[in-house]
């Protein structure tokens, strides 16, 4: 039976017999006993943290709508956190959808990160609006949120507590081979309820302190069946938007988990099997440290940004309204345009057309999303569908690029050679799509400054979840 180094941490305990046999872990209730020890290197560090923290509370107030600033970020959490689980997508797919495009290639996964960005406003409004308290009610309500339209882990019981035993580990694993056991499920309800009254305490530590524990509490308690991770993520911007420490939801911490993400396991375990929550505090205060201050440096640079392109554009409504636009949402259709700004159809191609010309925006043209149904209904075979699915999506600064990409292609393939009258009139109907691609608008300046956060990390390779 696997034993806790120290009882400050918790205890394991025996389920199951003979090989059926595994050790669930139940944590010892918050605050830790003998409480955690403030010692001289974790005071700096609490410090450099809450500094860090304030300086970033202030990069907006230069802004004169910062609400337009603070949507980007908390799709860039949204994205970052999601990716952390496995979600295959990009801020562009996201965008796209929000601009209206359907039919991505990976839809689910571009829901995962949707729902993430309607749970987080839904949490900070029943929060900083209603004041609602942070509390197992809100927290199932965050969950359903979550985990809601068709997205993977859908199917587990949106916004309920577990009724059964889950476990972390590789993918395949058993409960008798996981790398670790949560608490089961009468132990579970237990710690919730002792969670939910040391969320309440907030007295008992300084705020950032509060908030770690908090974070690794839950992690260990991992009450749902799926979606754990991405709600133990943002109850940590909860409970610091709750106390007053975080103004608005600018933190990326998911960014430095990501990095860092094989500490964050270890740490995690350490308090785990020792009851090290001062290495797990250290670690959380320095992640906090690090992506404040990395927040800081992009939210000054698309201040800056902001106050040099203002200097470009002529002065009225319609131009000012169409770079606020860009900062909530960098990529742009004509469709889209049309309905935010509330304008006609050529008012938003010439109002596109001017921001080009100035160099604000790029045009890129890509295949329509529906474009390969014909092919694929055809029969085309799996190998020359998939180099065509590729190329579908890619972009292209001009409509003669994307149609040589595409020629090569389709004389590499050999289908035109088919005597299938079926797959010629699907070849047919393909290329007269490929006539009208679609079109995206980029404010490429500012995706750059969020692309640059984004080819920092890389997808973990520490150990897969079962359960999130």
């Amino acid at each position: 039976m696997m034993q806790s180094r120290n009882p400050r941490a918790g205890r394991y305990v025996k389920q199951g017999q003979g090989t059926l046999g595994y050790d669930a872990f139940i944590p010892a209730p918050l605050p830790p006993d003998p409480p955690v020890k403030i010692d001289p290197d974790m005071a700096l560090l609490l410090s450099k943290a809450a500094t860090a923290l304030e300086r970033l509370n202030g990069s907006t107030t230069n802004l004169p709508n910062p609400d337009l600033f603070v949507a980007m970020y908390v799709k860039e959490e949204a994205l970052l956190s999601s990716q952390i689980e496995g979600t295959q997508c990009s801020l562009d797919d996201v965008l796209a959808f929000e601009a209206g495009e359907k039919g991505q290639e990976n839809p689910k996964d571009v829901a995962e990160v949707v729902n993430y960005i309607a749970a987080m406003k839904y949490s900070l409004q029943r929060v900083k609006r209603n004041g609602f308290p942070l509390s197992l009610r809100l927290i199932r309500e965050i969950h359903e949120k979550l985990m809601t339209a068709g997205v993977r882990g859908g199917d587990k019981t949106p916004g309920e507590f577990r009724t059964s035993q889950n476990w972390i580990g590789p993918p395949d694993c058993t409960l008798d081979s996981a790398i670790f056991v949560p608490p089961p499920v009468h132990e579970m309800k237990q710690a919730l309820h002792n969670l939910e009254e040391f969320l309440r305490k907030q007295e008992v530590y300084p705020p950032l302190i509060h908030c770690g524990l908090a974070h690794a509490q839950f992690e260990t308690i991992h009450p749902f069946l799926d979606g754990n991770g991405r709600v133990g993520r943002l109850l940590v911007t909860f409970l610091l938007c709750e106390q007053g420490i975080l103004r608005r939801p600018l933190l990326y911490l998911s960014l430095f988990l990501k990095v860092h993400h094989e500490e964050y396991y270890d740490k995690l375990m350490a308090v785990r099997t020792e009851g090290n929550w001062e290495g797990w505090l250290k670690f959380f205060l320095r992640t906090v440290q690090e992506a404040s201050a990395s927040a800081t440096s992009t939210a000054e640079a698309i201040v800056k940004l902001q106050k040099d392109h203002l200097a470009w554009i002529p002065k009225n409504e319609d131009t000012v309204g169409l770079l606020d636009l860009m900062f909530e949402q960098p990529v742009l259709t004509v469709p889209f345009v049309m309905r935010r700004r509330n304008c006609m159809y050529r008012s938003a191609i010439s109002l596109l057309g001017q921001f080009e010309e100035l160099g604000l925006l790029k045009k890129w043209f890509k295949l329509s999303d529906g474009s390969l149904v014909p092919l694929r209904d055809a029969g085309v075979p799996e190998p020359a569908l998939s180099e065509l699915n590729a190329l579908k999506n890619k972009e292209f600064e001009t409509k003669l690029q994307l149609e040589q990409e595409l020629t090569k292609l389709l004389d590499k393939s050999g289908l035109e050679a088919s005597e299938s009258p079926v797959l010629n009139k699907a070849l047919k109907d393909f290329k007269e799509a490929a006539e009208n691609p679609d079109t995206r608008y980029r404010y490429h300046h500012y995706l750059a400054l969020f692309e640059t956060l984004n080819a920092r990390t890389e997808t973990p390779s520490g150990p897969e979840k079962t359960g999130d």
